[in-house]
């Protein structure tokens, strides 16, 4: 089904691949912001060009590089990574639909995410290493076309290797979804991982989030 009401945290397809709303700009023409799943990578479509997807039990998927199996089988330990498909925050979270989130607490009760978010074990799935065998893989909506779709290019198809995308040294943010203002610069970056001052990591596509960071200059620019 082709989407017209699109919304930020929903998974869909775009040009046969597996991609999660980041950002809806209604002003702009290619108003869709969408990750790729696969490689963190940033695109701009339409939002006739997508169709929703909703994440079930079973279903495999690449994430950053690396194959996972959601599985609702068993409880997060530490260091495991998580899908909220069942959001209920509270006041103070801001986790959302579709989150993947990495657990560094557990008790009876939950889990406490890297990102000092208390997710209860009701609230999501587990993505278990690797691509189980009775698994549903999700990477594309049709596999027979997937190899000549990936070479295809498009208008609409923007690479975070753009330098006006990717956070670089220097950058300046500011962090929106917290109740206290908190300003940090981009001291290192490795990978998807992004450094910055004050000891805090955060993942590359999480910093490109406009409701939870804004980019407000870079130090060597001025």
């Amino acid at each position: 089904m082709k989407l017209f009401q699109v919304r930020k945290g929903q998974f869909v397809y775009f040009n046969n691949e597996l991609y999660k709303v980041y950002g809806v700009k209604p002003m702009m023409k290619l108003s869709v912001h969408l990750i790729r799943l696969r490689d963190l990578t940033q695109h701009l479509t339409k939002s006739a060009n997508v169709e929703k997807y909703k994440p079930k039990e079973r279903d495999s998927f690449i994430f950053n590089h690396k194959v996972y199996t959601l599985s609702l089988n068993r409880r997060a330990e530490v260091g495991d990574m998580i899908f909220i498909h069942n959001p209920i925050p509270d006041s103070l979270d801001t986790y959302s639909l579709n989150d993947i989130e990495l657990v560094e607490e557990v008790d009876k009760y939950g889990v406490v995410t890297s990102n000092s978010h208390g997710i209860k074990h009701n609230e999501y799935m587990l993505m278990i290493p690797g691509r189980a065998h009775d698994s549903h893989p999700i990477d594309f909506q049709n596999p027979d076309h997937a190899a000549v779709e990936n070479l295809e290019d498009t208008e609409s198809h923007i690479h975070l290797s753009n330098d006006e995308l990717l956070p670089k040294l220097g950058d300046v943010y500011k962090q929106k979804d917290s109740d206290h203002v908190f300003e940090a610069m981009v001291v290192a970056i490795q990978g998807q991982t992004v450094y910055l001052g004050g000891h805090l990591e955060v993942p590359q596509y999480e910093l490109m989030d406009t409701d939870k960071w804004e980019f407000l200059y870079n130090l060597l620019d001025i």
